[in-house]
């Protein structure tokens, strides 16, 4: 397979939910230009990112809705349950516990971790937060698909090489800072200074 582009794996993500919506509105088929439409994208486009994949519909018939959904659930991975770790139990860590998403999209958050004695042992829905120092003997028996670092900037490259030396092969990073990671590792940064930024840019040049 080509290497796909993480645009056009972001807009995968977006159709299916588009298809979802359709499915739930008893629609069977859809058209490029409705998914184009609802995406802000081209018909031209949406065939394009779907074509690294195969095949999908018939010419003048639009696309089967039930079919092309079932397909990006298995092309985003999205059939099986991930297992996922908290790290760090701040107001962001807070948010992200309480986001039921997750839980809809097959993603379980099975463990938090804190270095702050006064959150230790706490409740997050359900879970008790661990103290960071036990990172290494908590994943050792319940190893874990994907963690979530929301640590402040100095600790996050710590963590990360605790958490690489577990076996853990995809981070998302809440924490400001570039962290520095093996080949086979999987980094996406959330920046939210950066996104306001880009919102400020497209006010300022309207």
């Amino acid at each position: 397979m080509r290497k796909v582009a993480e645009s056009t794996v972001r807009r995968l993500s977006l159709y299916l939910r588009f298809l979802e919506e359709f499915e739930g509105q008893g629609m069977g088929t859809v058209s490029s230009s409705a998914l184009a439409s609802r995406g802000g994208t081209t018909s031209a486009q949406v065939r394009k990112d779907l074509s690294f994949f195969g095949s999908f519909g018939k010419r003048g018939l639009g696309y089967p809705v039930p079919e092309l959904a079932e397909r990006l659930r298995q092309i985003l991975g999205l059939k099986r349950r991930y297992q996922v770790a908290l790290i760090g139990a701040g107001k962001i860590g807070s948010a992200l516990v309480q986001y039921r998403g997750f839980r809809q999209r097959g993603f379980d958050i099975v463990a938090i971790f804190d270095s702050d004695p006064g959150k230790i042992g706490r409740q997050w829905n359900g879970l008790t937060v661990l103290d960071v120092e036990a990172l290494e003997r908590e994943l050792g028996r319940n190893p874990i698909d994907m963690a979530v670092l929301v640590t402040p900037g100095e600790a996050a490259q710590a963590v990360t090489d605790r958490l690489i030396g577990q076996g853990v092969k995809a981070i998302l990073n809440f924490a400001p800072v570039q962290l520095s990671v093996p080949d086979d590792v999987v980094v996406k940064t959330v920046n939210l200074a950066l996104e306001l930024e880009t919102l400020s840019y497209a006010l300022a040049n309207r």
